[in-house]
């Protein structure tokens, strides 16, 4: 038998670490995980961790496929449509983002390189071309929709700390400006009211998939 490392006599394992570190960004932001901080969390020297996760640049990848895994942790049964498919992926995105803002940044600055993360891609593909897209429209589909939701889980982030704080919102600011020259804005407002972030963004999200089954269809035709 073997010698057990450090790791595994404190009974850790990697996604318990991620887990942590994941706690740990919810608490702190990411500007207060560091080896350091996350092994005291767990009751084990930073150097411990690095069995489980070599660098922080592995921490960190580590924090978008843990988003992902439980983005992806319903199946979806073969008979879903594409669309229904990639329906149901945004919005648990979104949910999981939003449950956990502190990772957000991480979606625009760490490219997807992992096994983990072009396995999810590699998913996500299969889906489109399943539904008859070929593999340069899909990869176009993924980007296109993977953009939408992060950038509006952001907004939302950042609407809500700004409620948080007591700022003015936008309605708030609209609201106190004189809108007698801009009528269609001053009704578009008056008509918006009520509207929350959630109708918005399958809105948009409903937008992307119509758009996407049009380009479908044309390139069918060409």
């Amino acid at each position: 038998m073997g010698r057990r490392t450090q790791g595994e006599w404190a009974g850790l394992r990697r996604d318990l670490v991620l887990d942590a570190a994941v706690a740990l960004v919810d608490r702190e932001g990411l500007d207060g995980l560091s080896m350091r901080k996350l092994g005291a969390v767990l009751g084990v020297e930073a150097m411990t961790l690095y069995h489980y996760l070599p660098n922080k640049a592995a921490l960190l990848d580590g924090l978008v496929e843990w988003v992902l895994e439980r983005t992806a942790a319903a199946p979806v049964a073969e008979s879903v449509p594409w669309d229904e498919t990639l329906r149901r992926y945004a919005e648990a995105l979104r949910s999981t983002l939003l449950a956990h803002p502190g990772v957000l940044p991480l979606f625009f600055t760490r490219p997807a390189v992992t096994p983990q993360t072009l396995s999810a891609v590699e998913r996500g593909l299969r889906v489109l071309s399943d539904g008859g897209f070929s593999l340069r429209r899909a990869i176009d589909v993924i980007n296109a929709l993977n953009i939408f939701v992060v950038g509006h889980s952001m907004a939302e982030v950042g609407t809500a700390e700004v409620d948080r704080r007591g700022g003015p919102g936008s309605a708030a600011a609209l609201a106190r400006l004189d809108l007698s020259d801009l009528p269609l804005l001053a009704e578009a407002s008056r008509q918006a009211q009520g509207a929350d972030d959630e109708a918005r963004f399958r809105f948009g999200v409903d937008a992307l998939l119509l758009g996407f089954a049009r380009l479908q269809e044309s390139d069918r035709r060409t």
